[in-house]
C-alpha cells in the first residue's frame, strides 16, 4: 500500500507552482538564429535574414500591380472605329499607343508580361520551399520589381525609349547588387562607385 498523499494546502501549493514554473523547459528546441549564436548563422541584416511568408506578399503585390499596369494602357483606347473608303485605320477598343507609338507600346506590353511572369515565378518558387538566397528567387525578385520601373517609364510622354531600357537595365543590376552581395561588398562597391575609399 502506497502511503496517502498529504491533503493540498495553501504553502505545499505554492511550492509545487514556484517549483513548475522556475523549472526549464524539457524537449522544446531552440534554433541558433533565434539566440544569434553559432559560426553557421545566416547574415540577418542580407537577403537570406528575409521572411519566405513576406517575400511571397511581396511577389503578389508586385504581380497585383504589373497585371494593373497592363490593363491601364497609357493613353486609353479609340472609342470608335474610323474607316476609309477602302480600308479601316482604327477599331473601337484598340490601344492608341499601339497606332501612334508602336514601339513604346511593344516594350510596355513586354514589360508588363515580364513583371507578371517573374513574379509569378518568385511565387512558385517560395512555395515549393526553396531557398531565400537562391540565385533563382533573386533574380525573378529583380527583374520583377525593376519591370515596375521599366512600365513607368515608358508610359511617360517625350522621352527616348532606348534611354528608358538603358534607365531599366541600370536598375535591374543596382538591385541585384544590393540584395546578391554581402554587406561588406555592397560597401566596397558603394566606396569604388562614390570614390570614398578609406585606404587611399
Amino acid at each position: 500500500m502506497y502511503p496517502a498523499s498529504a491533503p493540498p494546502t495553501p504553502s505545499n501549493m505554492e511550492a509545487g507552482l514556484f517549483a513548475s514554473y522556475h523549472q526549464p523547459a524539457q524537449g522544446l528546441p531552440v534554433r541558433q538564429q533565434q539566440l544569434g549564436a553559432g559560426d553557421d548563422a545566416p547574415d540577418r541584416d542580407g537577403w537570406a535574414g528575409n521572411d519566405p511568408n513576406t517575400l511571397l506578399v511581396v511577389a503578389t503585390l508586385i504581380t497585383a500591380l504589373n497585371y494593373l499596369l497592363g490593363l491601364s494602357m497609357p493613353g486609353g483606347y479609340w472609342q470608335y472605329s474610323s474607316t476609309t473608303s477602302t480600308s479601316s485605320v482604327y477599331h473601337a477598343g484598340d490601344p492608341i499607343m499601339r497606332d501612334l507609338h508602336g514601339p513604346r507600346y511593344w516594350v510596355f506590353r513586354v514589360a508588363s508580361w515580364m513583371g507578371v511572369a517573374s513574379s509569378m515565378v518568385m511565387m512558385l518558387s517560395l512555395l515549393v520551399r526553396m531557398a531565400v538566397d537562391s540565385p533563382h528567387v533573386m533574380w525573378s525578385f529583380s527583374v520583377a520589381f525593376s519591370s515596375l520601373v521599366l512600365t513607368f517609364i515608358v508610359s511617360q510622354s517625350r522621352t527616348h525609349l532606348s534611354l528608358d531600357i538603358l534607365i531599366w537595365l541600370a536598375v535591374l543590376v543596382i538591385i541585384w547588387l544590393i540584395i546578391g552581395l554581402h554587406k561588406e561588398q555592397r560597401a566596397r562597391i558603394i566606396r569604388v562607385l562614390f570614390c570614398c575609399d578609406r585606404d587611399n
